[in-house]
């Protein structure tokens, strides 16, 4: 665990009075930390530190151990069920032929069928900087090929020498 997640136990507390909740629900109600660390030890558990900046803080009688083990299971089920999504970009130019055009939407729409977003990058150069709309008239003619199997996630922007757009797979 980071630095920043560590809580503190047992003799690291060093509050004088901490209102103390037992590990099955019970509650202690607010007894000296000494006494709450004998409890602890009595019942063969471990005293946690769970809120350090309550009036007076509040510590709690459980398995540490078990605990951690518990938290980093269900992190690690968090990240199984986490879906990654995979962004494919198809990058163009503003004097594109007509069969590159149809070749690159080809492309696009296998990367749509395989459940993938994409990007498409319009580059400009040089004086093409000035009519960035020929760019975006370029995005919008791809649109009209693939607007059939995709969604448009944002339409054509113009970001620094480049004009994107972003779609993705239609469901169902």
């Amino acid at each position: 665990m980071s630095k920043e997640k560590e809580v503190l136990l047992n003799e690291e507390i060093r509050a004088d009075e901490l209102r103390c909740i037992g590990d099955d629900g019970k509650v202690y109600g607010i007894i000296d930390s000494d006494e709450a660390l004998g409890i602890a030890n009595r019942l063969g558990l471990d005293l946690v530190l769970i809120a350090p900046d309550a009036k007076p803080p509040v510590a709690k009688i459980m398995d540490y151990g078990k605990f951690r083990y518990q938290q980093e299971k269900k992190q690690k089920e968090a990240k199984k069920k986490q879906k990654v999504i995979d962004v494919k970009e198809i990058k163009l130019s503003v004097k594109i032929a007509q069969n590159d055009i149809n070749y690159k939407v080809k492309h696009a729409l296998e990367f749509l069928e395989q459940g993938k977003h994409v990007k498409f990058r319009v580059f400009l150069k040089g004086r093409e900087m000035s009519n960035p709309e020929i760019a975006v008239a370029l995005l919008e003619k791809i649109w009209q090929s693939i607007e059939d199997k995709a969604n448009r996630d944002k339409e054509p922007n113009f970001e620094g020498r480049y004009v994107n757009m972003l779609v993705m797979p239609r469901k169902g």
